[in-house]
């Protein structure tokens, strides 16, 4: 036992060797345990591109069928449906050929796959709106036909940001004067249709396909085709191939109508 001369000094020993034992639970330095070092925060992604807004093109009725006949491009267009590996594989063809195209998408399609949004519009392609279930839609009720197009317009903003560029009536190559109509109350001041009919949907074969494009495209056009179907995929690089013989250069819509 240790004996201290007075009690202040008894203290300031007791103080001691509690400090002497805290150092020794922290650590040799005597420094205690080492502060964190700054939290740095993680690098920012990049904003996934947007899609664009509809655009009026001064000049161009409500509905569009083609673009200027003196200008050596067209427009590829797809419906947006069906198995979404079939549609991935579609713009993968188009993008090794350096073609961008225009997809006017089903809101339930979009419902079941959001991540096609991203996919499409990532690969430069264009992005608009095709009703939310691809009813006649001509056949509506003026309420159901609004219904159908501002579904498909709010699916599209959610994902992307905007309404999408174009609007295309479904089941029908072109709008009644309502549903041109109510595409521009939505949001569209025109309407998008088509001047060749690749007939694809009815799965005729790759060949057939691709003589019917090509039996009918000129400088200008606005062509119809469909995700979903195998032969449009094996289509691709041989109508790509054709197009660019032909020094037709297959653009966006919006490229299209641009000068």
């Amino acid at each position: 036992m240790l004996c201290y001369p007075d009690r202040r000094t008894a203290l300031r020993a007791t103080a001691a060797v509690a400090a002497g034992a805290l150092t020794a639970a922290c650590g040799t330095g005597g420094a205690g345990p080492s502060a964190p070092g700054p939290v740095r925060p993680a690098p920012a992604k990049p904003a996934p591109a947007a899609a664009p807004a509809p655009r009026r093109f001064p000049g161009q009725p409500v509905e569009i069928a083609h673009g200027p006949r003196d200008r050596p491009k067209v427009a590829l267009t797809f419906h947006g449906n069906g198995d979404p590996a079939i549609a991935r594989a579609v713009l993968a063809e188009a993008e090794k050929a350096g073609a961008r195209v225009t997809v006017l998408a089903i809101g339930t399609w979009l419902d079941e796959h959001p991540d096609m949004a991203r996919r499409i519009l990532d690969g430069g392609h264009e992005l608009g709106n095709h009703t939310q279930r691809h009813l006649a839609i001509n056949s509506l009720p003026e309420a159901e036909a609004e219904a159908e197009i501002a579904g498909c317009a709010e699916r599209l903003k959610r994902l992307t940001g905007s309404i999408g560029t174009w609007f295309r009536p479904s089941q029908t190559q072109y709008a009644s004067p309502l549903v041109q109509k109510l595409a521009q109350r939505a949001g569209y001041p025109h309407v998008l249709s088509y001047d060749v009919d690749s007939l694809d949907f009815t799965s005729p074969g790759a060949a057939a396909v691709i003589r019917t494009v090509t039996g009918t495209i000129h400088g200008g056009s606005v062509v119809s085709l469909h995700f979903g179907y195998a032969d449009t995929v094996d289509a691709m690089p041989p109508l790509l191939e054709e197009l660019a013989r032909r020094e037709l250069r297959a653009v966006t819509t919006t490229e299209l109508l641009t000068p």
